[in-house]
């Protein structure tokens, strides 16, 4: 979280679209509520919404021509999906470049993530540094409803979308263990 995977998608898009390469860029539960690609730092751009019945193969083949794929959101997908990606690459060379979190906030994996670093040409952490409060490195994201760290509940909650009382924070290993929020961020007690 807050390390730009986001703003990387759309930018690789970008990049692919202005060599003359034809993509889609799809997401799943997008902080916008809706089916665009956005990033905290404002940019945005119109996708495909992935829901779980969405045949990725069935939707590519359907085009005339696909030679990328942007899959922000990926960690949200079925384990199905990333299947699909898989043979998209294999059987039809499609390139994929899929972006998301690897774990949730109680530290577990996303199924659909495990799938991916199983099949994964190549995984890269970003490049930009997330930190800790304390200045650790950013490693794990911590759930906070109400100003308290939770560690029960549904494993996809959308939050930092306004004035909800769900919100997101980035925290080192020792921190999301300890369950401690930092000074100012509402609370050190965990749920």
């Amino acid at each position: 979280m807050d390390c730009g995977k986001s703003t990387l998608a759309l930018q690789m898009n970008y990049n692919h679209g202005r060599q003359g390469r034809r993509g889609l860029v799809l997401t799943k539960h997008d902080r916008s509520g809706g089916p665009k690609v956005t990033s905290r730092i404002g940019l945005g751009l119109e996708a495909i919404e992935v829901d779980d019945s969405l045949d990725l193969l069935g939707l590519v083949t359907s085009y005339e021509r696909v030679d990328y794929l942007i899959c922000d959101e990926a960690c949200f997908y079925t384990v199905e999906q990333i299947e699909q990606l898989a043979d998209l690459v294999d059987e039809h060379g499609v390139d994929v470049y899929a972006f998301g979190l690897a774990s949730d906030f109680r530290a577990t994996m996303f199924p659909a993530a495990q799938r991916l670093f199983e099949l994964a040409d190549e995984v890269c952490r970003l490049q930009v540094e997330v930190l800790c409060w304390c200045g650790r490195p950013g490693l794990l994201n911590a759930r906070v409803v109400g100003g308290v760290m939770a560690r029960t509940g549904e494993q996809v909650v959308i939050g930092d979308t306004g004035d909800e009382p769900v919100r997101y924070q980035v925290l080192c290993r020792r921190h999301h263990r300890s369950g401690q929020l930092g000074e100012g961020s509402g609370g050190a007690a965990t749920a």
